[in-house]
């Protein structure tokens, strides 16, 4: 059993003898010094990478609820995300920007976050990931309005394929008041400022 962040992750003999495999597919001896452990620790990290499987993001957000008389945007911007491109297994990271306008109920900071983090640990393509953050909020809190915009920078696109290095992709997901132009301008010159 190994604890990372908090998280117990139980060893599995399966996905460690599938590595073995898989390294003796890629002309490697898996016996050697340097790969003993190899199937193991790869085997962990991919469950702790995908660990969002276990997790349910609506019960995230009303597990910390409270109503409250405020009809503002909140924004939690620069939320950092590491998922993995369900397409090459490799990783996409970057920044998730999310916000919504309370509609009598709002829920911790920190639950945000927490959702973002659900949905990213798991395979993904950023389009849907988005969209899941946006209806997640929607449905748990029905604020008047839910903005989720994603910046990340994909290694399927930096080290394989067209190998472009500094190509970062943008999704942005809304619902309701953030539908219109007003309040989205709003939101993204928000997202887009600078604390000095």
């Amino acid at each position: 059993m190994t604890i990372q962040n908090g998280l117990v992750i139980e060893p599995n003999k399966e996905l460690e003898n599938h590595y073995t495999d898989i390294l003796k597919l890629l002309g490697e001896d898996p016996t050697r010094e340097g790969l003993l452990k190899t199937p193991a620790r790869v085997g962990k990290a991919l469950q702790f990478i995908t660990h969002g499987y276990a997790l349910d993001p609506v019960e995230i957000i009303r597990s910390a609820m409270f109503h409250e008389d405020h009809n503002q945007m909140v924004i939690v911007k620069d939320i950092e995300l590491y998922s993995m491109c369900e397409h090459h297994m490799l990783p996409f990271f970057g920044k998730a920007h999310v916000a919504y306008i309370p509609n009598g109920t709002i829920t911790g900071l920190s639950k945000i976050a927490r959702v973002v983090d659900a949905y990213a640990r798991r395979l993904q393509v950023q389009e849907r990931l988005t969209v899941q953050i946006r209806d997640c909020i929607q449905e748990a809190l029905n604020p008047l309005g839910v903005a989720v915009v994603i910046e990340a920078k994909h290694m399927c696109m930096m080290m394989r394929g067209i190998q472009k290095q500094n190509s970062v992709t943008t999704t942005s997901a809304f619902t309701g008041e953030f539908e219109k132009q007003a309040t989205r301008s709003e939101f993204v010159k928000l997202i887009s400022a600078k604390l000095s």
